[in-house]
């Protein structure tokens, strides 16, 4: 750990002390002290107090204005008012049924209207939907393999849990990648193959190797657990044509994108029709709601009880309640004017804070997501993207806190989110703090720049 990150770390310490005691307490009854792997990190994470619209408060009492909104989960911000009101006036009504009720049919007619999709099914997390869309791919297709992207995240189900973060020993060659078990406990994971983000041959090469094996073809039309790493120019139509050409489904994972690139996400964003979607994470207006959605004869293998889904909590009244509010009230196109202008601020004044401080690096944004990635280029795939400096990463992360701005949830594989409830000037108060960091970052890289080359 070199000097700069560590004083940034003892500042956090100083600011910090009730979480890291709150963290001391939880230990002995949770793995970690938490209830996510993805919430725990070195010296200790945060302990959240209070969170309204777009401001965090911990349990000391520090505020920040907060772009990581539960890992993009909450385009609506903390606690929109319409998204509380339409679940205060469902409380009085009951808090769960266990049997259908009208706002099943009310959000999936929401859905369709924004979705290529003719039927809608619901689950409560990114993880069952992708798992539930899988599950019913090879259920449709009667084949088993899948193909995913070497770096990408899909949930925790043993499909999606293949080289997720692989390490640089273990991934084989750049146009054949290993396929890497992401945790002990997966099984079945030799039907889960990879491919290579942004480099159709390797798809294709898969799609030969297994010819009439294949029943889907999964990933999230931007991956952003490498960052934000845009499709270039012709790859997802490219996929749109390999997955047809081979008789298997093309499966947007929208669990992040869904919401935050329009109101039909990524399908209308790019203008691609895939053959299934999966939505999540900012649909629930902080609420866990997902579902997905395909045609009516791709849907139509679960009405034939070919292909089981089911749960308990699936459109829990509190959750559609919602699910309703968040997409009609709060996620308009009026919003999305909003947030597609303050992206285009916050983007713009983070370029220019790179550019004057020397920082090897850029800033990207689409619509409500983006990221300042440490690197001299583009970043097109996982590859590209595991060379990061890490201790720079956090020297930059722990600084914005310190100062008052949570500019994305903690890992470098990240990324901001702007809601509906940030003003323009949250985003210059975002601009302004980097600008005051910028400069000592500009001098860490260099110094240890020139450590790495004389080693």
């Amino acid at each position: 750990m070199y000097p700069a990150l560590k004083k940034e770390i003892e500042v956090y310490e100083k600011r910090t002390p009730k979480s890291s005691a709150a963290l001391k307490k939880s230990w002995p009854f949770m793995p970690l002290g938490v209830s996510s792997n993805f919430r725990s990190y070195e010296p200790y994470p945060l302990f959240i107090a209070e969170a309204q619209g777009a401001r965090l408060r911990d349990l000391d009492g520090n505020d920040y204005v907060d772009f990581a909104l539960c890992f993009g989960a909450i385009m609506a911000g903390h606690a929109h008012p319409a998204v509380v009101k339409a679940v205060q006036e469902q409380l009085k009504r009951g808090t769960m049924y266990g049997m259908p009720h009208e706002m099943e049919r009310e959000l999936a007619e929401e859905i369709i209207k924004r979705y290529p999709v003719e039927n809608v099914r619901f689950s409560n997390s990114g993880t069952e939907a992708t798992m539930h869309a899988i599950r019913l791919a090879r259920g449709f297709t009667g084949r088993d393999k899948i193909i995913k992207f070497e770096g990408c995240y899909h949930g925790v189900h043993d499909a999606a849990m293949v080289s997720v973060k692989p390490k640089p020993e273990k991934w084989g060659s750049a146009s054949a990648p290993n396929q890497v078990p992401a945790s002990a406990g997966i099984v079945g994971w030799e039907n889960t193959l990879v491919a290579i983000f942004n480099d159709l041959p390797s798809v294709e090469r898969l799609f030969e190797k297994h010819k009439s094996q294949v029943a889907a073809l999964i990933l999230e039309p931007v991956p952003m657990n490498i960052g934000v790493c845009m499709p270039q120019p012709g790859f997802l139509e490219g996929l749109r044509d390999l997955c047809t050409k081979h008789g298997a489904l093309l499966i947007f994972d929208e669990v992040k994108t869904g919401a935050k690139l329009g109101r039909g996400g990524a399908c209308e964003y790019f203008k691609i029709k895939p053959d299934m979607v999966c939505l999540a994470k900012s649909i629930g207006g902080g609420f866990p709601l997902a579902a997905f959605g395909a045609s009516r004869e791709v849907m139509d293998t679960i009405a034939q009880g070919k292909v089981f889904h089911a749960g308990t909590y699936n459109t829990n009244p509190l959750v559609m309640a919602a699910g309703l509010a968040t997409l009609r009230e709060v996620l308009t196109p009026e919003s999305y004017q909003h947030i597609n202008k303050l992206s285009k601020r916050l983007t713009e004044g983070c370029s220019a804070v790179i550019k004057k401080s020397g920082l090897t690096a850029y800033a990207i944004g689409v619509v409500a997501n983006g990221a300042i990635m440490f690197y001299p280029k583009e970043v097109m795939n996982h590859r590209d993207w595991a060379a990061i400096d890490i201790d720079l990463w956090r020297h930059y992360w722990f600084a914005m806190v310190n100062r008052g701005v949570m500019p994305q949830p903690h890992y470098w594989d990240e990324q901001w989110t702007i809601s509906v409830a940030h003003t323009e000037a949250d985003i210059d108060r975002h601009v302004q703090i980097f600008a005051e960091v910028a400069p000592d970052l500009a001098v860490a890289q260099q110094e240890r720049s020139q450590v790495a080359v004389a080693h």
